[in-house]
């Protein structure tokens, strides 16, 4: 939306969430729409969860309420952003509800658009990419705390808009969440 909007005349800006386990292809899902939109003219931010982790969460552990703490802080910079016009998509994993909740109550709380996709990847896919070898990680005891196999995944019961990205190209998943902005008038 580029005409006349609550904020004046800047584009819509809204905070795209993107949950699923690890290797379900969130980051990949968000670049390839960040892509697009930027050749479209929006402003685009694409909030990485394992780079957030190095830079704004440094020092966190993968406790329930680090966890917690990761999650809120990284709503609050995509809401801060999103509020000022930029389409942020955020591929976290954010594993429980209530903390994606509290994302979602805040921009709700400030009027600013919040949409949750969740990449709906089953485990047995994910491990078997296991981009990042944490699925083997985890299998060779090295470490624990693995969410979806020995720490909780709780999928989004009512998400906007549920991607089951290993069953189609990237580009079928970024123009589903793509046709889901264009839907609610982010674009």
């Amino acid at each position: 939306m580029t005409g006349p909007n609550p904020r004046g005349n800047r584009m819509t800006g809204a905070t795209v969430w993107l949950t699923g386990l690890p290797s379900a292809g969130k980051t990949t899902i968000a670049r390839a729409l960040a892509g697009r939109l930027r050749a479209e003219g929006r402003p685009v931010e694409v909030l990485d969860g394992d780079e957030i982790r190095e830079f704004l969460s440094a020092g966190l552990g993968f406790s329930r309420a680090d966890r917690d703490t990761n999650v809120r802080r990284v709503g609050f910079v995509a809401q801060l952003l999103a509020a000022h016009g930029v389409t942020v998509l955020v591929p976290v994993i954010a594993p429980y509800a209530d903390s994606r909740e509290a994302v979602r109550k805040r921009h709700q709380a400030l009027d600013t658009g919040y949409l949750e996709v969740h990449v709906a990847t089953p485990v047995e896919v994910c491990s078997a990419r296991d981009v990042k070898g944490l699925y083997a990680r985890q299998a060779a005891g090295e470490i624990s705390g693995l969410t979806g196999v020995d720490d909780p995944y709780e999928a989004p019961e009512d998400p906007d808009l549920r991607v089951e990205a290993h069953g189609r190209p990237v580009e079928e998943s970024a123009d589903a969440v793509h046709a889901l902005l264009a839907e609610r008038g982010v674009l």
